[in-house]
């Protein structure tokens, strides 16, 4: 290229640029008002560029930008603008729904607390705020921010089912009771709703109630994902383990490699002095999921009855680090320790249990495979 063309390519590129520097606010509105956000935006660039002292400026280029799907861009010019004027109007709530877009909702809820602490009235900001707790798995903060919203709500479906999540979540079980009880009598045949209500009356402890629930849901859907672990499960809390073996067959004849029933057929089979059949059970359990702490447990009472110390106590110790506070595993070491003339280990693990109380069962709903629904901004 002769030096002449490579001059006006030059100039060419750099015109958008000029342009936008010349031009001012009224400009940039009335691209807006075109739905020209990118260009409208470019001058506010500008603008910003040439003092970068003026918040409005900030904070129109961050409503532009979020207006083109540029949240991480917009997010970063409204925290510009919030430095330089905390008391912004409507400017945290616009960054808040700039973090929500990304899905990085523990960073919105900040921006969103301190909307709604500005206008304790404003109904988005509740919401979006409740839903950006829930989505941070801060279920309870969900519950609180997201009752009364859905009080005032009856017919909104999907304030109610996440609401109910929430409260399942947070193990407050008569909400989410309440929350999904209502929603089975607007579809009774919801095989999903029904495990939810059975999930929320096992942590109620309320168990045969919880097992016909589970038993609604799969008579509505008998393929149901986790229908019949959940079932099992309840059967095998009541130590009813022929029940809760044919329950947890049938999952395993749906999923083959589903972790937690053969965890816990693993589990039934070492009760009924089946030791080798257990152990297959339990390896391939921990095959497909490596964080089940029961099949560790139940592997280390097998492999030391079988005197296989050394991978007891590996598999002990994974328990351990499963949860260290939970004493049984404290306690099966203490065993394995004095059994290979290991005294001080020993009174080590078990000073640990002695400091320990039993922690409550977790309860059906943190068994089941499946986490609480993602939200999709």
């Amino acid at each position: 290229m002769n030096p002449w063309k490579r001059s006006l390519a030059v100039l060419a590129l750099s015109l958008p640029v000029w342009a936008a520097t010349q031009a001012g606010p009224s400009e940039a509105a009335a691209l807006e008002q075109q739905g020209k956000w990118a260009e409208a935006a470019q001058i506010w660039r500008a603008i910003a560029q040439q003092n970068p002292k003026d918040a409005g400026a900030l904070a129109s280029l961050g409503v532009d930008l979020s207006r083109s799907s540029k949240f991480s861009e917009a997010a970063a010019a409204y925290r510009r603008a919030l430095a330089l004027k905390p008391n912004l109007p409507g400017i945290e709530l616009n960054l808040g729904l700039a973090e929500f877009k990304q899905g990085r909702f523990q960073q919105a809820i900040p921006a969103f607390r301190a909307a709604l602490a500005d206008d304790p009235e404003n109904v988005q900001a509740r919401t979006l705020l409740g839903l950006s707790c829930y989505g941070a798995h801060r279920f309870t903060d969900a519950a609180r921010y997201l009752r009364p919203l859905a009080k005032s709500d009856p017919t909104n479906a999907e304030l109610h089912q996440v609401l109910a999540q929430s409260c399942l979540r947070a193990k407050e079980y008569d909400c989410a009771l309440e929350e999904y009880r209502q929603l089975v009598q607007q579809d009774p045949n919801s095989a999903a709703t029904h495990i939810l209500i059975g999930e929320a009356l096992d942590g109620l402890r309320r168990t045969q109630e919880a097992i016909a629930e589970f038993e609604e849901a799969a008579k509505a859907s008998p393929r149901e994902p986790d229908v019949h672990f959940g079932l099992g499960y309840l059967h095998w809390e009541l130590h009813q383990y022929g029940d809760a073996k044919a329950e947890f067959e049938k999952e395993l004849s749906l999923n083959p490699t589903h972790a937690q029933a053969l965890a816990y057929l693993g589990d039934i089979a070492m009760r009924e002095n089946r030791p080798g059949q257990a152990l297959e059970f339990l390896r391939r359990a921990v095959e497909n999921k490596k964080d089940l702490r029961i099949a560790y447990i139940d592997m280390g009472a097998i492999l030391a009855d079988q005197k296989k110390y050394d991978e007891a106590i590996a598999v002990l110790k994974r328990a351990e680090q499963l949860d260290a506070t939970q004493p049984d595993a404290h306690y099966r070491l203490g065993r394995v320790y004095q059994a290979t003339g290991n005294p001080a280990a020993a009174q080590r693990e078990f000073a640990r249990v002695r400091e320990l109380h039993e922690k409550k069962d977790e309860g059906l709903v943190q068994k089941m495979s499946a986490g609480p629904p993602a939200l999709h901004p």
